[in-house]
């Protein structure tokens, strides 16, 4: 196994842009394995792209985006994927400025990073 994924501790919840193919080998430098899983508690918008590189690497011009509901009966349907840490960097890179990553637990129990609405308050 290549040592740079040998440590895949952390975990990370999407439901946009990082869970099509192009934009983790673009992002990643490799496909991720994934499971389905959902954010519990979380409503979806769509926020429009302006980045080039973003759009570049996505294909779109808008992208999914979550903020807390605060109602346990709303959910966000994604994928968990197992990631290094240094991969985490990566993703903290794609995202735009109207992203903030929070910690979060998953409808599974699974504790994983997701990106939300920026403007949100924090969890």
């Amino acid at each position: 196994m290549d040592s740079s994924r040998a440590d895949t501790s952390e975990r990370l919840f999407s439901y946009g842009t990082l869970q099509l193919e192009a934009v983790q080998r673009q992002t990643f430098g490799r496909k991720l394995e994934g499971a389905a899983d959902q954010l519990v508690g979380y409503g979806q918008t769509m926020l429009q792209i302006t980045d080039p590189a973003v759009l570049a690497t996505s294909g779109k011009s808008h992208h999914p985006m979550v903020a807390s509901t605060g109602n346990p009966a709303d959910r966000v349907d994604g994928t968990v994927f197992a990631i290094t840490h240094a991969e985490l960097m990566h993703a903290d890179a794609y995202e735009v400025a109207d992203y903030r990553r929070d910690s979060v637990l998953l409808a599974s129990g699974v504790r994983a990073w997701v990106y939300v609405d920026a403007r949100s308050p924090a969890s």
